[in-house]
């Protein structure tokens, strides 16, 4: 397992279409490792396979507060969406900035698991809103594309100490 480096913007790899995935090998097993590996040490939420670089139709997602339960997507497509939301989104392959971005508020999404076994998840909230930004991914879609007023730079807040 190991820590990949992620492509940002500019990077043409991010604006092209990844390619379906036949089969699971040993290869893609290390990849999807990688990937995780890669996403909980960027503290993000999700990670498509193209930000690091590989042409695969492959995400994985954690939005859970304790970051140990991963969701991964071999081929993921959304089958169904509902409702709305709008509020502001960031993305490891931009680094600092975040933006506006209106998405569906319900989403389900036909995918395989580690075994090319079919599933299907549903989310709302933040999930549906990470399988949306994560699939965009796969059809070179940033989501800077979708921004609907200026990217801001991230403000961070420092914790106050409790005495």
């Amino acid at each position: 397992m190991a820590i990949r480096n992620i492509r940002e913007i500019g990077d043409s790899v991010l604006t092209k279409v990844s390619r379906e995935i036949k089969e699971v090998d040993k290869r893609l097993l290390v990849l999807i490792d990688d990937m995780l590996d890669t996403l909980y040490d960027a503290e993000g939420v999700g990670l498509a396979a193209p930000q690091i670089g590989v042409l695969k139709r492959l995400v994985v997602i954690d939005v859970s507060e304790e970051g140990n339960d991963p969701i991964i997507l071999i081929n993921p497509e959304i089958i169904a969406t509902d409702g709305c939301q709008i509020g502001d989104e960031g993305c490891l392959s931009v680094p600092g900035k975040v933006g506006t971005v209106e998405r569906p508020n319900y989403v389900k999404v036909k995918a395989y698991d580690k075994n090319m076994k079919e599933f299907t998840i549903e989310g709302t909230e933040l999930l549906a809103r990470a399988l949306c930004h994560e699939i965009d991914h796969l059809n070179g879609v940033l989501y800077v594309d979708k921004v609907t007023d200026e990217l801001r730079d991230v403000v961070y807040l420092e914790e106050e100490d409790e005495e």
